[in-house]
């Protein structure tokens, strides 16, 4: 039985006449006369010596999702929306097609552009997909991501009524049917004469982190004053989290052929941005040691962490062995690289609102600011990029302005003593 709603939207009878439609709107590509040869050699020695831990420059990067294509008429011209796009896996295979090509032919960052050997991509059901397999309503707001309300908050106790949800089962059924047709698909498709590839979803495989988890079913008031008045209440339904999730992560990783434990394993957990470090150790890292323990060997450990969260960064690479830092927001570079020492690595750059409004030349300066902080002294390891996942609407101009000043100010051969 189909789990989606079949919307029409796209008969395969159909399909050249839709693509044609398409190609007519687009708006020429931002590289059409790159010289994607030079520039994914080169690319490819950046990534190489950073992660020799001997980096010649700093890498650049953009952080993308499909909300910046789905919100950009140049990517997205027929104005398809996250609805359809989230009810009819046809929509979203193809959509995800043609957001990957747009995205190697328009922005430039150190990542292979151009046509690919194959297209990698997994279906996307964004970060509401913990909460609704859970048992939160999924609801679709103008102009918004897809997201869910605090279901539970009235009765957070009801989240446990039924035990552990089955890993395939509730929203996860559905995504599981994406994959299965995905996978048919890719098996007997191209696209633009290269073959397809499908991977295990984000929404199986890894977590937004128990904390944030607890925030979207209770909502982040109940889970603050419990923190406080009723900590014991909170741990056991943190246990929960933790253990459906465990449970989720294995099947769905087994189900990939991915390996468990793996090296450079990762998860989030944003809403740590609100509680202080003591509150932290006792009542978050327990839960996040199990998962780590669980699914990280001890290589290459990493974490994403939106808002300045960076008073816990210590007791993360102390206590759980974080290599890898995700700042998502703009922070103090300098004093976290004197912190946490130049092996850690450490991922940020302008704050993306900034990025989006301010003018090339007043993002040449900060990034040049960013990168003469002390990020980068003894060879620190750092990888510039947006903080954190580029706005809908950035002008191009903007970002290759970022990219050209990551290039100009660092050259970190110069920055090693």
């Amino acid at each position: 039985m189909k789990l989606y709603r079949d919307t029409g939207w796209k008969a395969k009878s159909n399909q050249f006449l839709y693509v044609q439609s398409i190609m007519k709107n687009l708006v020429p590509d931002r590289l059409a006369n790159f010289d994607f040869a030079k520039h994914n050699a080169e690319q490819r020695l950046v990534w190489d010596s950073f992660r020799r831990g001997e980096p010649t420059r700093v890498p650049i990067v953009l952080g993308t999702n499909t909300r910046y294509f789905m919100f950009d008429p140049a990517a997205n011209p027929e104005r398809l929306t996250f609805q359809a796009y989230s009810e009819n896996p046809d929509v979203m295979f193809d959509a995800l097609l043609r957001f990957q090509r747009w995205s190697r032919f328009n922005l430039l960052q150190d990542a292979e552009l151009g046509l690919p050997e194959r297209w990698d991509f997994a279906p996307d059901f964004q970060n509401y997909y913990e909460a609704a397999w859970l048992g939160c309503a999924i609801h679709y707001f103008d102009g918004q991501v897809p997201d869910t309300l605090p279901d539970f908050a009235d009765a957070p106790e009801r989240v446990m009524e039924k035990g552990v949800p089955d890993p395939f089962g509730g929203l996860m059924a559905q995504v599981l049917e994406y994959y299965q047709h995905f996978c048919q698909r890719a098996a007997k498709e191209t696209y633009l004469g290269r073959p397809i590839r499908i991977g295990i979803p984000g929404g199986g495989a890894g977590t937004d982190g128990p904390f944030t988890v607890a925030c979207n079913l209770f909502g982040p008031t109940f889970v603050c004053e419990a923190i406080a008045a009723e900590p014991e209440r909170l741990h056991q339904l943190l246990d929960f989290i933790t253990e459906a999730t465990i449970v989720r992560i294995t099947a769905w990783r087994k189900l990939g052929g991915i390996p468990i434990p793996q090296d450079w394993f990762w998860f989030a957990d944003d809403s740590i941005a609100m509680i202080s470090t003591p509150m932290y150790r006792e009542h978050v890292l327990p839960f996040h040691r199990r998962i780590y323990d669980k699914f990280a060997t001890s290589q290459g450990r990493f974490i994403h962490l939106c808002g300045d969260s960076t008073r816990h960064f210590k007791t993360l690479r102390d206590e759980l062995n974080i290599q890898s830092f995700d700042t998502g927001f703009p922070v103090n570079f300098g004093a976290l690289r004197q912190e946490l020492g130049p092996k850690v690595q450490i991922h940020g750059g302008p704050h993306i609102e900034f990025l989006r409004t301010a003018t090339p030349v007043a993002i040449r300066e900060e990034v040049r600011r960013i990168l003469q902080t002390g990020v980068l002294d003894d060879g620190g390891l750092f990888v510039l990029r947006e903080g954190n996942n580029l706005a809908p609407l950035t002008p191009l101009a903007n970002t290759e302005a970022m990219y050209h000043a990551g290039r100009e100010f660092g050259n970190q051969t110069l920055s090693r003593k």
